[in-house]
Protein backbone atom coordinates (compact mmCIF):
# COMPACT_ATOMS: atom_id res chain seq x y z
CA UNK A 1 0.00 0.00 0.00
CA UNK A 2 2.98 2.55 0.90
CA UNK A 3 4.10 1.98 -2.55
CA UNK A 4 1.38 2.31 -4.03
CA UNK A 5 0.09 5.50 -2.33
CA UNK A 6 3.84 6.68 -3.34
CA UNK A 7 3.17 6.25 -6.91
CA UNK A 8 0.05 7.88 -7.13
CA UNK A 9 1.87 10.86 -5.49
CA UNK A 10 4.68 10.47 -7.64
CA UNK A 11 1.99 10.87 -11.21
CA UNK A 12 -0.28 13.71 -9.34
CA UNK A 13 3.15 15.33 -8.91
CA UNK A 14 3.96 15.43 -12.21
CA UNK A 15 3.31 19.18 -14.26
CA UNK A 16 1.31 17.46 -17.28
CA UNK A 17 -1.18 15.45 -14.92
CA UNK A 18 -2.27 18.69 -13.16
CA UNK A 19 -2.68 20.68 -15.92
CA UNK A 20 -4.75 18.19 -17.91
CA UNK A 21 -6.98 17.09 -14.57
CA UNK A 22 -7.51 20.88 -14.31
CA UNK A 23 -8.28 21.50 -17.68
CA UNK A 24 -10.60 18.30 -17.96
CA UNK A 25 -12.55 19.91 -14.60
CA UNK A 26 -12.92 23.83 -16.92
CA UNK A 27 -14.16 21.54 -19.76
CA UNK A 28 -16.28 19.85 -17.84
CA UNK A 29 -18.53 23.07 -16.73
CA UNK A 30 -18.15 24.45 -20.21
CA UNK A 31 -19.62 21.78 -22.11
CA UNK A 32 -22.31 21.35 -19.36
CA UNK A 33 -23.64 24.86 -20.03
CA UNK A 34 -22.97 25.12 -23.97
CA UNK A 35 -26.06 23.16 -24.90
CA UNK A 36 -28.34 25.38 -22.91
CA UNK A 37 -27.06 28.25 -25.90
CA UNK A 38 -28.80 26.34 -28.57
CA UNK A 39 -32.52 27.33 -27.26
CA UNK A 40 -34.55 30.16 -29.18
CA UNK A 41 -37.20 31.00 -28.83
CA UNK A 42 -39.57 34.42 -29.93
CA UNK A 43 -43.27 35.43 -29.33
CA UNK A 44 -45.05 38.81 -29.87
CA UNK A 45 -46.40 40.65 -26.16
CA UNK A 46 -49.42 42.32 -25.75
CA UNK A 47 -47.89 45.41 -26.62
CA UNK A 48 -47.11 44.40 -30.41
CA UNK A 49 -43.69 44.01 -29.41
CA UNK A 50 -41.71 41.24 -30.46
CA UNK A 51 -39.50 39.25 -27.60
CA UNK A 52 -36.79 37.00 -28.46
CA UNK A 53 -35.50 34.69 -25.41
CA UNK A 54 -32.14 32.61 -25.64
CA UNK A 55 -30.65 30.04 -23.39
CA UNK A 56 -32.14 29.59 -19.91
CA UNK A 57 -34.96 31.76 -20.62
CA UNK A 58 -35.76 30.27 -23.63
CA UNK A 59 -35.62 27.02 -22.11
CA UNK A 60 -38.62 28.23 -19.09
CA UNK A 61 -40.40 29.73 -21.47
CA UNK A 62 -40.39 26.26 -23.68
CA UNK A 63 -41.67 24.46 -20.58
CA UNK A 64 -44.47 26.98 -19.43
CA UNK A 65 -45.44 26.80 -23.02
CA UNK A 66 -45.37 22.91 -23.12
CA UNK A 67 -46.73 22.05 -20.06
CA UNK A 68 -49.90 20.35 -21.16
CA UNK A 69 -47.73 18.13 -22.99
CA UNK A 70 -45.70 17.08 -20.02
CA UNK A 71 -46.47 13.09 -18.42
CA UNK A 72 -47.86 10.15 -20.27
CA UNK A 73 -48.08 10.26 -23.60
CA UNK A 74 -51.23 8.20 -23.96
CA UNK A 75 -52.66 7.54 -27.53
CA UNK A 76 -55.44 10.28 -26.83
CA UNK A 77 -53.01 13.04 -26.32
CA UNK A 78 -51.04 12.03 -29.44
CA UNK A 79 -54.47 12.11 -31.79
CA UNK A 80 -55.30 15.26 -30.16
CA UNK A 81 -51.88 17.20 -30.87
CA UNK A 82 -52.18 15.61 -34.36
CA UNK A 83 -55.87 17.25 -35.22
CA UNK A 84 -54.75 20.55 -33.56
CA UNK A 85 -51.49 20.49 -35.72
CA UNK A 86 -53.73 19.30 -38.95
CA UNK A 87 -56.75 21.71 -38.18
CA UNK A 88 -53.89 24.80 -37.90
CA UNK A 89 -52.69 24.01 -41.42
CA UNK A 90 -55.83 23.46 -42.71
CA UNK A 91 -57.29 26.61 -41.69
CA UNK A 92 -54.43 28.78 -43.55
CA UNK A 93 -54.40 26.17 -46.24
CA UNK A 94 -50.65 25.39 -46.27
CA UNK A 95 -48.80 21.81 -46.15
CA UNK A 96 -46.20 22.20 -44.06
CA UNK A 97 -45.96 24.27 -40.77
CA UNK A 98 -43.18 26.30 -42.08
CA UNK A 99 -45.51 28.33 -44.01
CA UNK A 100 -47.42 28.91 -41.24
CA UNK A 101 -47.72 33.47 -41.00
CA UNK A 102 -45.03 34.65 -38.16
CA UNK A 103 -45.76 33.64 -34.45
CA UNK A 104 -48.66 31.21 -35.25
CA UNK A 105 -46.32 28.33 -35.14
CA UNK A 106 -45.05 29.55 -31.55
CA UNK A 107 -48.40 29.92 -30.16
CA UNK A 108 -50.43 26.90 -31.65
CA UNK A 109 -48.19 23.90 -32.68
CA UNK A 110 -44.71 24.69 -30.56
CA UNK A 111 -47.30 23.19 -27.29
CA UNK A 112 -47.90 20.12 -28.75
CA UNK A 113 -44.56 19.16 -30.84
CA UNK A 114 -43.01 17.12 -27.39
CA UNK A 115 -46.01 14.66 -28.26
CA UNK A 116 -46.33 14.63 -31.98
CA UNK A 117 -42.47 13.70 -31.93
CA UNK A 118 -42.28 10.28 -33.91
CA UNK A 119 -45.81 9.90 -34.95
CA UNK A 120 -44.52 10.14 -38.64
CA UNK A 121 -42.10 7.20 -38.08
CA UNK A 122 -45.04 5.14 -36.74
CA UNK A 123 -46.53 5.33 -40.30
CA UNK A 124 -43.63 5.13 -42.63
CA UNK A 125 -43.59 2.64 -45.38
CA UNK A 126 -43.07 -0.74 -44.19
CA UNK A 127 -40.98 -1.43 -46.79
CA UNK A 128 -39.11 1.24 -47.99
CA UNK A 129 -39.58 3.38 -45.07
CA UNK A 130 -40.25 6.47 -46.37
CA UNK A 131 -42.33 9.25 -43.59
CA UNK A 132 -45.76 10.71 -45.15
CA UNK A 133 -46.18 13.77 -43.63
CA UNK A 134 -48.01 14.99 -40.37
CA UNK A 135 -50.89 16.51 -42.59
CA UNK A 136 -51.18 12.63 -45.08
CA UNK A 137 -51.76 10.62 -41.10
CA UNK A 138 -55.28 9.67 -40.19
CA UNK A 139 -55.94 10.66 -36.76
CA UNK A 140 -58.38 7.80 -35.99
CA UNK A 141 -55.29 5.15 -36.57
CA UNK A 142 -53.10 6.88 -33.68
CA UNK A 143 -55.38 5.37 -31.00
CA UNK A 144 -53.73 1.91 -31.65
CA UNK A 145 -50.17 3.69 -31.15
CA UNK A 146 -48.28 1.72 -29.31
CA UNK A 147 -49.35 -1.40 -31.12
CA UNK A 148 -48.68 0.54 -34.18
CA UNK A 149 -45.15 1.07 -32.60
CA UNK A 150 -44.39 -2.00 -32.14
CA UNK A 151 -45.61 -3.30 -36.06
CA UNK A 152 -43.39 0.08 -37.66
CA UNK A 153 -40.33 -1.96 -35.00
CA UNK A 154 -40.77 -5.35 -37.43
CA UNK A 155 -41.04 -3.80 -40.22
CA UNK A 156 -37.53 -1.98 -39.57
CA UNK A 157 -36.16 -4.95 -38.32
CA UNK A 158 -36.90 -6.47 -41.55
CA UNK A 159 -35.45 -3.78 -43.26
CA UNK A 160 -32.20 -4.20 -41.07
CA UNK A 161 -31.58 -7.52 -40.28
CA UNK A 162 -33.65 -9.30 -43.62
CA UNK A 163 -33.88 -12.72 -43.06
CA UNK A 164 -32.05 -12.69 -39.23
CA UNK A 165 -34.62 -13.79 -37.20
CA UNK A 166 -32.40 -13.80 -34.16
CA UNK A 167 -31.80 -10.34 -34.13
CA UNK A 168 -35.55 -9.65 -35.16
CA UNK A 169 -36.98 -11.78 -31.91
CA UNK A 170 -34.06 -10.36 -30.03
CA UNK A 171 -34.89 -6.84 -30.84
CA UNK A 172 -38.80 -7.55 -30.39
CA UNK A 173 -38.00 -8.95 -26.94
CA UNK A 174 -36.65 -5.77 -25.77
CA UNK A 175 -39.00 -3.77 -27.01
CA UNK A 176 -41.37 -5.46 -25.24
CA UNK A 177 -39.81 -4.73 -22.00
CA UNK A 178 -40.11 -1.34 -22.77
CA UNK A 179 -42.45 0.84 -20.48
CA UNK A 180 -45.14 2.25 -21.77
CA UNK A 181 -46.95 4.83 -21.88
CA UNK A 182 -43.73 6.68 -22.65
CA UNK A 183 -43.15 9.95 -20.47
CA UNK A 184 -41.97 13.29 -22.08
CA UNK A 185 -41.12 16.06 -19.84
CA UNK A 186 -40.25 19.09 -21.99
CA UNK A 187 -36.98 21.17 -22.19
CA UNK A 188 -34.68 19.08 -21.96
CA UNK A 189 -31.84 19.50 -26.03
CA UNK A 190 -30.56 15.90 -26.68
CA UNK A 191 -27.27 17.90 -27.90
CA UNK A 192 -26.58 17.57 -24.11
CA UNK A 193 -25.89 13.68 -24.16
CA UNK A 194 -23.42 14.57 -27.50
CA UNK A 195 -21.79 16.87 -25.22
CA UNK A 196 -21.03 14.28 -22.39
CA UNK A 197 -19.98 11.57 -25.42
CA UNK A 198 -17.47 14.64 -26.39
CA UNK A 199 -16.31 15.39 -22.55
CA UNK A 200 -15.97 11.49 -22.40
CA UNK A 201 -13.35 11.30 -25.38
CA UNK A 202 -11.58 14.49 -23.82
CA UNK A 203 -10.88 12.84 -21.32
CA UNK A 204 -9.81 9.46 -22.74
CA UNK A 205 -6.97 11.63 -24.76
CA UNK A 206 -6.23 13.65 -21.23
CA UNK A 207 -5.57 10.00 -19.28
CA UNK A 208 -3.89 8.36 -22.82
CA UNK A 209 -1.06 11.59 -22.27
CA UNK A 210 -1.08 10.64 -18.52
CA UNK A 211 -0.34 7.20 -18.83
CA UNK A 212 1.67 6.87 -21.65
CA UNK A 213 5.26 7.84 -19.86
CA UNK A 214 4.41 5.54 -17.22
CA UNK A 215 6.77 2.96 -18.08
CA UNK A 216 8.77 4.58 -21.16
CA UNK A 217 9.20 7.77 -19.05
CA UNK A 218 11.68 5.66 -16.78
CA UNK A 219 13.14 3.40 -19.56
CA UNK A 220 14.19 6.86 -21.23
CA UNK A 221 15.75 8.29 -18.18
CA UNK A 222 17.25 4.93 -17.11
CA UNK A 223 15.63 4.97 -13.73
CA UNK A 224 13.78 1.68 -14.40
CA UNK A 225 17.40 0.20 -13.97
CA UNK A 226 17.32 1.54 -10.71
CA UNK A 227 13.95 0.19 -9.32
CA UNK A 228 14.53 -3.82 -11.44
CA UNK A 229 17.26 -3.75 -8.62
CA UNK A 230 14.73 -3.31 -5.62
CA UNK A 231 13.12 -6.25 -3.80
CA UNK A 232 9.44 -5.71 -5.34
CA UNK A 233 11.00 -4.20 -8.61
CA UNK A 234 9.54 -6.05 -11.05
CA UNK A 235 5.62 -7.79 -10.84
CA UNK A 236 4.62 -6.20 -8.22
CA UNK A 237 5.92 -2.59 -9.35
CA UNK A 238 4.33 -3.24 -12.96
CA UNK A 239 1.14 -4.05 -10.63
CA UNK A 240 1.63 -0.69 -8.72
CA UNK A 241 1.85 1.39 -11.43
CA UNK A 242 -1.44 -0.33 -13.19
CA UNK A 243 -3.21 0.16 -10.14
CA UNK A 244 -2.64 4.09 -9.68
CA UNK A 245 -2.90 5.17 -13.34
CA UNK A 246 -5.86 3.36 -13.60
CA UNK A 247 -7.66 4.95 -10.01
CA UNK A 248 -6.28 8.34 -11.11
CA UNK A 249 -8.15 8.04 -14.67
CA UNK A 250 -11.54 6.25 -13.23
CA UNK A 251 -11.51 8.79 -10.55
CA UNK A 252 -10.77 11.97 -12.36
CA UNK A 253 -13.27 10.58 -15.55
CA UNK A 254 -16.23 9.85 -12.49
CA UNK A 255 -15.61 13.35 -11.30
CA UNK A 256 -15.99 15.07 -14.32
CA UNK A 257 -18.77 12.98 -15.53
CA UNK A 258 -20.85 13.25 -12.04
CA UNK A 259 -20.20 16.86 -12.56
CA UNK A 260 -21.24 17.25 -16.08
CA UNK A 261 -25.06 15.53 -15.22
CA UNK A 262 -25.55 17.13 -11.77
CA UNK A 263 -25.22 20.40 -13.65
CA UNK A 264 -26.75 19.62 -17.16
CA UNK A 265 -29.67 18.18 -14.96
CA UNK A 266 -29.68 21.53 -12.63
CA UNK A 267 -30.20 23.74 -16.18
CA UNK A 268 -32.52 22.08 -18.16
CA UNK A 269 -34.69 20.76 -14.85
CA UNK A 270 -34.41 17.05 -13.15
CA UNK A 271 -38.26 16.23 -14.02
CA UNK A 272 -36.61 16.09 -17.72
CA UNK A 273 -34.44 13.11 -16.45
CA UNK A 274 -38.15 11.19 -16.57
CA UNK A 275 -38.41 11.96 -19.95
CA UNK A 276 -38.31 7.96 -22.19
CA UNK A 277 -35.42 8.06 -24.87
CA UNK A 278 -37.89 7.17 -27.01
CA UNK A 279 -39.32 10.64 -26.86
CA UNK A 280 -35.89 12.69 -27.53
CA UNK A 281 -34.42 9.69 -30.52
CA UNK A 282 -36.29 7.72 -32.64
CA UNK A 283 -39.88 6.52 -30.84
CA UNK A 284 -38.49 2.62 -31.55
CA UNK A 285 -35.48 3.31 -29.80
CA UNK A 286 -34.98 -0.46 -28.26
CA UNK A 287 -33.51 0.37 -24.83
CA UNK A 288 -35.65 0.55 -21.75
CA UNK A 289 -34.52 3.69 -20.08
CA UNK A 290 -35.03 7.08 -19.78
CA UNK A 291 -32.80 10.30 -19.74
CA UNK A 292 -31.54 9.94 -16.81
CA UNK A 293 -30.87 6.15 -16.66
CA UNK A 294 -29.21 6.35 -20.12
CA UNK A 295 -27.09 9.11 -18.73
CA UNK A 296 -25.84 6.71 -15.91
CA UNK A 297 -25.17 4.29 -18.54
CA UNK A 298 -23.34 6.45 -20.69
CA UNK A 299 -21.37 7.10 -17.22
CA UNK A 300 -20.29 3.46 -16.33
CA UNK A 301 -19.40 2.36 -20.10
CA UNK A 302 -17.56 5.61 -20.19
CA UNK A 303 -15.60 4.69 -17.37
CA UNK A 304 -14.91 1.06 -18.45
CA UNK A 305 -13.70 2.38 -22.11
CA UNK A 306 -11.12 4.78 -19.82
CA UNK A 307 -9.60 2.06 -18.09
CA UNK A 308 -9.68 -0.02 -21.01
CA UNK A 309 -7.80 2.60 -23.11
CA UNK A 310 -5.51 3.35 -19.80
CA UNK A 311 -4.73 0.05 -19.75
CA UNK A 312 -3.76 -0.59 -23.64
CA UNK A 313 -1.91 2.80 -23.37
CA UNK A 314 0.07 1.05 -20.27
CA UNK A 315 1.07 -1.73 -22.39
CA UNK A 316 2.81 0.82 -25.00
CA UNK A 317 4.33 2.55 -22.75
CA UNK A 318 6.13 -1.01 -21.23
CA UNK A 319 6.97 -1.93 -24.86
CA UNK A 320 8.40 1.41 -26.06
CA UNK A 321 11.47 2.47 -24.68
CA UNK A 322 10.71 6.31 -26.07
CA UNK A 323 7.36 7.92 -24.61
CA UNK A 324 6.81 10.22 -27.50
CA UNK A 325 6.33 7.05 -29.46
CA UNK A 326 4.13 5.28 -26.77
CA UNK A 327 2.04 8.65 -26.39
CA UNK A 328 2.04 8.81 -30.14
CA UNK A 329 0.66 5.14 -30.67
CA UNK A 330 -1.75 5.56 -27.79
CA UNK A 331 -3.43 9.10 -29.66
CA UNK A 332 -3.74 6.98 -33.02
CA UNK A 333 -5.59 4.39 -31.50
CA UNK A 334 -7.81 6.54 -29.86
CA UNK A 335 -8.56 8.40 -32.81
CA UNK A 336 -8.53 4.72 -34.94
CA UNK A 337 -12.57 4.11 -34.44
CA UNK A 338 -13.63 7.83 -36.48
CA UNK A 339 -10.86 6.44 -38.98
CA UNK A 340 -12.20 2.95 -39.46
CA UNK A 341 -15.69 4.24 -39.38
CA UNK A 342 -14.88 6.80 -42.88
CA UNK A 343 -13.04 4.22 -44.56
CA UNK A 344 -13.87 0.46 -44.10
CA UNK A 345 -17.09 -0.81 -45.16
CA UNK A 346 -19.87 -0.60 -42.26
CA UNK A 347 -19.80 -4.30 -41.28
CA UNK A 348 -16.16 -4.36 -41.15
CA UNK A 349 -16.07 -0.62 -38.98
CA UNK A 350 -18.74 -2.09 -36.76
CA UNK A 351 -17.28 -4.86 -35.14
CA UNK A 352 -13.96 -3.03 -35.14
CA UNK A 353 -15.34 -0.22 -33.60
CA UNK A 354 -17.09 -2.26 -31.08
CA UNK A 355 -14.20 -3.56 -29.66
CA UNK A 356 -11.51 -1.00 -29.78
CA UNK A 357 -10.44 0.45 -26.23
CA UNK A 358 -11.62 4.05 -27.90
CA UNK A 359 -14.55 3.07 -29.51
CA UNK A 360 -17.25 3.81 -26.94
CA UNK A 361 -16.51 7.48 -27.00
CA UNK A 362 -15.28 8.04 -30.72
CA UNK A 363 -17.56 11.32 -31.89
CA UNK A 364 -18.90 8.60 -34.58
CA UNK A 365 -18.80 5.69 -33.20
CA UNK A 366 -19.63 6.13 -29.59
CA UNK A 367 -22.37 3.92 -27.35
CA UNK A 368 -25.00 6.61 -27.45
CA UNK A 369 -24.95 6.59 -31.13
CA UNK A 370 -25.43 2.88 -31.12
CA UNK A 371 -28.03 2.92 -28.14
CA UNK A 372 -29.56 4.78 -30.95
CA UNK A 373 -29.27 2.13 -33.79
CA UNK A 374 -30.66 -1.34 -34.42
CA UNK A 375 -27.31 -3.51 -34.94
CA UNK A 376 -26.60 -6.92 -33.66
CA UNK A 377 -23.37 -9.18 -33.84
CA UNK A 378 -25.04 -12.20 -34.98
CA UNK A 379 -23.17 -15.19 -33.95
CA UNK A 380 -24.82 -18.32 -34.52
CA UNK A 381 -27.47 -18.47 -33.33
CA UNK A 382 -27.43 -15.78 -30.80
CA UNK A 383 -27.69 -12.12 -31.35
CA UNK A 384 -26.03 -9.70 -29.75
CA UNK A 385 -26.73 -5.58 -29.53
CA UNK A 386 -23.75 -3.79 -30.18
CA UNK A 387 -23.67 -1.64 -26.79
CA UNK A 388 -23.81 -4.69 -24.72
CA UNK A 389 -20.90 -6.08 -27.31
CA UNK A 390 -18.90 -3.33 -26.96
CA UNK A 391 -19.21 -3.33 -22.85
CA UNK A 392 -18.47 -7.02 -22.99
CA UNK A 393 -15.07 -6.29 -24.69
CA UNK A 394 -14.14 -3.88 -22.44
CA UNK A 395 -14.20 -5.84 -19.75
CA UNK A 396 -12.69 -8.45 -21.38
CA UNK A 397 -9.85 -5.54 -22.41
CA UNK A 398 -9.15 -3.80 -19.08
CA UNK A 399 -7.08 -7.10 -17.74
CA UNK A 400 -5.97 -8.21 -20.22
CA UNK A 401 -4.06 -5.41 -21.30
CA UNK A 402 -3.37 -4.69 -17.75
CA UNK A 403 -1.86 -8.77 -17.41
CA UNK A 404 -0.05 -8.19 -20.98
CA UNK A 405 1.42 -4.89 -19.35
CA UNK A 406 2.83 -6.95 -16.42
CA UNK A 407 4.20 -9.99 -18.63
CA UNK A 408 6.19 -6.94 -21.18
CA UNK A 409 7.56 -5.14 -18.07
CA UNK A 410 8.49 -8.55 -16.52
CA UNK A 411 10.10 -9.57 -19.62
CA UNK A 412 11.70 -6.15 -20.51
CA UNK A 413 14.45 -7.14 -17.17
CA UNK A 414 15.75 -9.64 -20.01
CA UNK A 415 17.27 -7.58 -22.70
Amino acid sequence: MRIFILEIKRVLKTRSTWILLILALLLTFLLAWIPTTFFYSSYTDDSGNLVELTGLDSIAYEKELQSEAAGAVTPEKVREAVEIYQACLNHYGIEQSYDLPAGVYETEILPYVPVIHGVKTLFADPVTGIEPTLMEIDPEKIDNYYQACEDQLSAQMVREQGNNLSARNTAMNMYADVEKPFEVYPGFNSNALDYQTMLAFLIVLFCAVIAAPIFSAEYQSGADDILRCTRRGKCYLAAVKILSALCISGIAFMICTVLYILISNTLFGWECTKTSIQMIYSILTLADMDLGQLQWFLAWTGLLCVLAVVSFTLFLSANFRSTVAALATALLFCLMPLIISVIMPESISNWLCSILPAGGVGLQTSILYAVQDFKFFNIGNMAVWTPYAAVIAYIIEIPLFAGLTVYSYVRHTVR
